[in-house]
């Protein structure tokens, strides 16, 4: 078949290279190089993360397969332990998780922390919780949910969290049972089983030698942007090009304007789909051993640092430490300097990017929507694929996932 991929981000290139060997395979990007959310920049010599600080990580075999065929790992990648830490406010630290290192707290604060752990224990049999704010205080007590989870989740999403729905961050939530937490705590015993634990880094460029090498030895049009796609007895004509099939792995806000041909009612769900951006800011900072530091603080409302120039020692520029510090939407540079000067680690202004998608937001309805939506068009031969064709807060391996799941379906027609 002849296959057109739009968007050459991590999901679009994981179908190309999936699909190249089969089929005859065309990707149309927007920009003049490959990675969507992970590519990378230089400045002043450190590297700069446009959107996080992406990482490779997975428990899923398919994915590490499909990976580790395009590297070599032990020549090419670094292998990491996750050291993170919590600002609470200002200088004072406390290692991540939190809910095994409470005795770092004063007295008051930890006998609170464990009454609540003992109501969590008595009332295991109560009503599941149905929103973010109810699995928190559920899961971590009210204590913790008022110190930690609700200023830093509110910094992120920017919403009452009674108001998110468990299902859109299914996999992404810590999971520890009380006697998990007590045993952590007295044993002193540092919580391995959360996400990206340990990692590998590329040794050299980042998330964009990754991008670098999946676009290697595929048809990539780079500077394209599809403004229209037209179906005629199920051809897809792009650009003047006829294909059989079309894999759309750029943002679902676009298919209104490019198909033509949806609903009025996919078009309204489309349009009333919610997101957060990101203004990212590189900085010069101190030396310190975190790969990534939370930040609860109201003192400001950048929400993370993530110290890329401890990824690698190729991240730094004459060997000065760097990082990538997160703010939830735009914020313009005087906010952001204003901002630094009450951020720890003494942070010091490079540059910024601010995208506008980071971070997809669903509500109830959101999912049964969007595959009401993707199984009319696949009859058709278009499929969606990635973070924000399918409205989904995935992870670069997920993306990935997603994409093996859609090839195996695709190498079968």
């Amino acid at each position: 078949m002849r296959i057109a991929i739009i968007g050459a981000g991590i999901s679009g290139l994981s179908v190309g290279q999936l699909l190249r060997e089969r089929h005859e395979v065309t990707l149309f990007e927007s920009e003049n190089r490959p990675g969507g959310m992970i590519k990378c920049d230089r400045v002043n010599g450190h590297l700069f993360h446009r959107t996080g600080g992406h990482v490779f990580n997975t428990r899923r075999q398919e994915v590490i397969d499909f990976f580790w065929s395009f590297f070599s790992r032990d020549n090419e990648f670094i292998k990491a332990d996750r050291k993170s830490g919590v600002s609470m406010d200002g200088n004072f630290f406390v290692s991540y998780p939190i809910e095994n290192h409470i005795s770092v707290f004063d007295d008051n604060v930890v006998n609170r922390i464990i009454t609540d752990w003992m109501k969590i224990k008595t009332s295991e049999k109560d009503d599941e919780p149905k929103n973010f704010e109810e699995f928190l205080i559920k899961r971590f007590g009210i204590t913790l949910y008022e110190m930690y989870f609700c200023p830093y989740n509110e910094k992120i999403w920017r919403r009452d969290l009674k108001k998110v729905p468990l299902s859109w961050l299914e996999g992404k939530l810590p999971m520890p049972s009380v006697e998990e937490m007590v045993f952590n705590n007295i044993k002193k015993i540092e919580e391995k089983k959360f996400v990206h634990s340990t990692f590998f880094y590329a040794k050299h460029n980042g998330s964009q030698f990754i991008a670098d090498r999946f676009a290697e030895r595929l048809d990539i049009r780079y500077g394209k942007k599809i403004e229209q796609i037209k179906c005629n007895f199920n051809v897809w004509n792009i650009d003047g090009e006829e294909f059989d099939k079309v894999v759309f792995c750029g943002n679902i806000k676009q298919l209104p304007s490019m198909l033509g041909n949806l609903s009025d009612a996919e078009i309204y769900m489309i349009d009333e789909l919610e997101s957060h951006g990101t203004t990212t800011v590189l900085c010069e900072i101190d030396d310190n051993p975190y790969s990534w530091i939370y930040m609860p603080s109201k003192k400001h409302t950048s929400h993370r640092i993530i110290c890329t120039g401890n990824f690698s020692p190729s991240n730094r520029a004459q060997d000065k430490m760097s990082a990538t510090i997160e703010f939830t939407d735009y914020i313009s540079k005087e906010e952001i300097l204003d901002n630094l000067t009450r951020i720890p680690w003494n942070p010091k202004y490079l540059a910024h990017h601010y995208e506008k998608y980071t971070y997809p937001i669903q509500g109830k309805e959101t999912r049964k929507s969007i595959q009401e939506l993707r199984n009319r068009l696949e009859n058709k031969g278009f499929y969606l694929c990635g973070r924000f064709a399918e409205w989904e807060y995935y992870n670069t391996d997920v993306c990935m996932a997603s994409a093996i799941s859609l090839c195996e379906k695709l190498n079968k027609e």
